[in-house]
C-alpha cells in the first residue's frame, strides 16, 4: 500500500480519509501504471469544514497524457470510489494547467491554496497567476450567480425546497471567489469557510449575516416561513450585487 505523505503547507492528511486515499492510489497506480503522475488532494477534506458524514473527498489525478483507456480505468473505480466518498478525480495534464491559469484562475488559486499531494510531484505550488486574468473571471462569475439565481428562483415557482437548495449552491460557490477577491487586494485567504466570509466582509465591508445563515442549511435541518426564504433570498442577491460592484471598482 502506498504511504502517505504529508506537505509542508498543511497539517497532513486527516487520519479518517488515509483508508480510502490510499486504496484509490494503489487502484489508479494499477489501472494507468506510467501514465499516472500525482495524485492531490484537494477542498474541505484537508480542512476544518469537513464533515465526516456528509463531505466527499476531492481529488486531482494528474496524467501524462489523456486517452480512453486511462478514463476507462477511472472509471471502473467509480463504484469503490463511491462507497467510500470519493468524488471522481479531476483528470488533468501539465499542459492543461499550464495553460488553463488564465481562465481558471479563481479554481487553481483555491488548489494552490489547499492541497495536498500525496503522490509524486506537486502541480500547483509553482503556479503563477495574472490579477488581470482572475478579476475578470470574478466579475464574469459573480454576474452569471446574479442570473442564476433570479432564474433559479423563477424556476422555483415558490417551491421552497428548490429555493432552499438554489441559496445554498451559490454560498458554496461564492467561497473560492471571494478567496481570488481577496487574492487580488494582497489580503491573507483563510482556508475555512466562516473565516473566509468574514474576512471579506471586513475587507470589502459587506453584511454577510445571510450567508452565514444559508451556510449552516447545509448541515441543519431548517423550517422556513415563505417569508423567512423570500428576506434570505433578497439578501443573498443584494451580497452578489454589492460583490459585482467592488469587482467591478478594483483596478489591476
Amino acid at each position: 500500500m502506498v504511504e502517505i505523505r504529508s506537505a509542508p503547507q498543511q497539517d497532513g492528511i486527516r487520519a479518517e480519509i488515509r483508508p480510502p486515499l490510499a486504496l484509490l492510489v494503489e487502484r489508479l497506480q494499477a489501472g494507468l501504471g506510467d501514465n499516472l503522475q500525482s495524485v492531490s488532494v484537494v477542498g474541505s477534506s484537508l480542512t476544518q469544514d469537513f464533515q465526516p458524514k456528509g463531505s466527499d473527498i476531492n481529488t486531482v489525478v494528474l496524467l501524462d497524457a489523456y486517452d480512453l483507456p486511462a478514463l476507462n480505468a477511472v472509471a471502473l473505480l467509480a463504484p469503490q470510489m463511491s462507497r467510500h466518498k470519493l468524488s471522481p478525480p479531476l483528470l488533468m495534464t501539465s499542459v492543461y494547467i499550464q495553460r488553463s491559469c488564465d481562465v481558471f484562475g479563481v479554481e487553481f488559486l483555491d488548489f494552490q491554496l489547499i492541497h495536498e499531494t500525496i503522490l509524486g510531484e506537486d502541480p500547483f505550488s509553482s503556479l503563477r497567476f495574472d490579477k488581470k486574468s482572475v478579476r475578470l473571471q470574478c466579475e464574469r462569475e459573480l454576474k452569471a450567480m446574479l442570473v442564476r439565481l433570479r432564474q433559479g428562483y423563477i424556476a422555483a415557482a415558490g417551491d421552497k425546497r428548490m429555493i432552499h437548495d438554489l441559496l445554498i449552491s451559490t454560498t458554496k460557490g461564492l467561497i473560492p471567489l471571494l478567496r481570488a477577491l481577496l487574492w487580488l487586494v494582497d489580503a491573507e485567504r483563510p482556508k475555512t469557510m466562516d473565516s473566509t466570509l468574514r474576512k471579506a466582509a471586513g475587507e470589502f465591508n459587506l453584511d454577510i449575516g445571510a450567508v452565514l445563515v444559508v451556510q449552516h442549511w447545509r448541515h441543519d435541518k431548517v423550517r422556513l416561513t415563505d417569508a423567512e426564504m423570500e428576506s434570505t433570498f433578497v439578501a443573498i442577491v443584494d451580497t452578489v450585487d454589492r460583490l459585482t460592484t467592488t469587482v467591478d471598482n478594483l483596478e489591476m
